[in-house]
């Protein structure tokens, strides 16, 4: 007998025991996130699955076989004495609006992606992919993404990266976001440089909906939004009518990103500045085996990124498409001078700095 392949196999049965272990945990820390149960226990005294359940409303049966999930997994604390139950300040700080960041928000992509399993099984098969339509909230996770990543850093980290870009914007001029999603980094923008003008484009009628509706509640008159295929933007797009175009995580997903660059490019005006956000990764599988979200990532591609932009005949450049393309797309699309930063509190995402 190969001890050594024994041992392997057993070590990978166990990597696989503890894979299923977590997978489990996501989807608990999904209905934990959604129903509003570990907001409600964030800071909160002891109390019985009877009492929770009360406080916030919920069926108690449920709630009684979340928190056994939650026990389980080592999450939330109980005393078998009085059956009651807590959630630590330590894990409070990381699972809810309590602390800097709250990671249950990304455990509902799980589910999200689990719901069209049978769309990608067949896309394996035949080829194409899952349209757009299939992912109903996929707009609203992905704007509580950017609500940690993005907003936070926007303004001291993001938009200073480009050397007098703010000052720009105070100034006043023409912005374009394209990809936008619900527009929230424009709506903080529109409300931080008022003298400045603000558009953003996306394909999604609901998340456009959902960007108009806010952006009317908050009165800003210098936003607008537009429903708009960019797949011909490189024939459509307005010339030189935009001193900054920005992208957050917006490139990878489309169905002509090529085209999508080339007419950024072209709506630039001649000092304007294209500023990307958009995943770190490499363009060479070998080099992602040490990105610390890496297999997270490939599975989003699969099911999300890649396959939405396959349905629309496109090119499917896959959540995963690297720094490396990604700079080689930048220069074919006319762009030439090109700088590659990380902020220091995500290491998720690249950011370019572009300029004509």
């Amino acid at each position: 007998m190969d001890t050594d392949a024994t041992t392997t196999t057993d070590a990978f049965e166990e990597r696989l025991v503890r894979a299923l272990n977590e997978s489990g945990l996501m989807l608990l820390l999904s209905l934990g996130h959604r129903t509003g149960l570990l907001e409600a226990m964030a800071g909160a005294a002891p109390e019985t699955s009877s009492a929770l359940a009360a406080r916030t409303g919920l069926d108690e049966r449920y709630v009684r076989e979340w928190l056994g999930g939650m026990v389980a997994s080592g999450i939330v604390e109980n005393d078998p004495q009085t059956g009651n139950y807590w959630l630590p300040e330590a894990h409070a700080q990381l699972l809810t609006n309590a602390g800097p960041v709250n990671l249950a928000v990304y455990s509902q992509f799980i589910a999200i992606l689990a719901n069209v399993e049978d769309d990608v099984v067949r896309c394996f098969h035949e080829g194409g992919g899952v349209p757009y339509s299939r992912y109903p909230r996929f707009q609203e996770v992905m704007a509580s993404d950017s609500a940690q990543t993005v907003l936070p850093a926007l303004f001291d980290g993001i938009l200073p990266l480009a050397e007098g870009l703010p000052e720009r914007l105070d100034r006043g001029i023409h912005v374009l976001d394209c990809a936008c999603g619900r527009g929230r980094a424009l709506m903080a923008m529109a409300e931080r440089y008022p003298t400045s003008r603000f558009v953003g484009y996306d394909l999604s009628e609901e998340a456009i909906a959902w960007a108009r509706q806010e952006t009317e509640k908050a009165g800003l008159g210098n936003l607008t939004f537009e429903v708009r295929d960019l797949s011909d933007f490189d024939i459509t797009a307005e010339p030189a009518a935009y001193d900054l175009v920005t992208t957050f995580d917006g490139i990878h997903d489309q169905a002509k990103p090529r085209s999508l660059l080339k007419g950024i490019h072209r709506t630039l005006a001649p000092d304007g500045i294209y500023l990307v956000q958009d995943i770190h990764a490499s363009s060479h599988h070998h080099l992602d085996r040490e990105h610390p979200l890496g297999t997270m990532l490939y599975a989003v591609s699969v099911s999300h990124c890649m396959t939405v932009s396959l349905a629309q005949g496109g090119e499917g450049l896959g959540t995963m498409w690297g720094r490396e393309r990604a700079l080689a797309y930048l220069e074919e699309a006319g762009f030439r001078d090109i700088e590659v930063h990380q902020l220091e509190h995500d290491f998720q995402n690249d950011y370019f700095v572009c300029r004509k």
